[in-house]
């Protein structure tokens, strides 16, 4: 149970907002498709997608570009994913053959975990691991 292509290119380019947020630079769409090799007029849906949701302000202009609406501890993974997937509707565990349920049953754990996770995960915690993770290829070279 992985991430969309969409989600995940969304919290790509979230990340790469986060990065900057603390300079107060802004970044294009072009940039950041770019950097993150995403596909640029996908990458613009989705950031239409995430402004709509507040996540995300633009400002036009040649010098314009995008940011975070709110600090990067604020958002957390589970309201992007919502954002960007939408909430899938859960079926009726009730009924079927009892093995079924026991299936649903386990499914709707797995689905209760993951939302556990993944709101109590900000954007920033992201940032955090990534550079935890830099750090720790950076000592592995030296």
């Amino acid at each position: 149970m992985g991430f969309s292509a969409k989600t995940t290119y969304g919290l790509q380019a979230l990340m790469e907002l986060a990065d900057v947020q603390s300079s107060g630079e802004l970044l294009q769409v072009a940039e950041i498709a770019a950097r993150q090799a995403i596909p640029e007029r996908y990458l613009e849906q989705m950031m239409t997608s995430l402004r709509r949701s507040g996540f995300v302000r633009s400002v036009r202009g040649a010098r314009g570009g995008y940011t975070l609406s709110r600090p990067a501890a604020q958002i957390s993974l589970a309201d992007v994913i919502a954002c960007l997937d939408g909430t899938a509707e859960q079926p009726d565990s009730a009924q079927g053959s009892n093995e079924l349920q026991v299936i649903r049953a386990l499914g709707e754990e797995l689905r209760l975990r993951r939302d556990q996770l993944l709101n109590s995960t900000s954007l920033s915690d992201l940032l955090t691991e990534r550079d935890t993770r830099l750090q720790a290829q950076a000592m592995y070279f030296i």
